[in-house]
């Protein structure tokens, strides 16, 4: 078995500081806001309206949602 002076580490890459800064400035630039998520509970009878509801409009829950959340007035 040979020795090396070096050492071998398995994964990724760590991200270069000058990177870091780079992906950071860049993401200040975006237009997009930072995202929350939003869990909450429904009964099955619930979930299942709601699903079966969204399929009919051709949608997932996630877009009727969003569209529901974008049509209420700004206070």
């Amino acid at each position: 078995m040979s020795s090396t002076k070096g050492t071998l580490s398995a994964g990724r890459p760590s991200m270069k500081a000058s990177d870091k800064r780079k992906a950071a400035t860049l993401a200040s630039l975006s237009d997009e806001q930072p995202k929350k998520r939003v869990n909450f509970e429904l009964s099955a009878d619930q979930h299942a309206k709601l699903k079966i509801y969204a399929a009919r409009q051709g949608k997932t829950v996630k877009e009727l949602l969003t569209e529901y959340i974008r049509s209420l007035p700004e206070e």
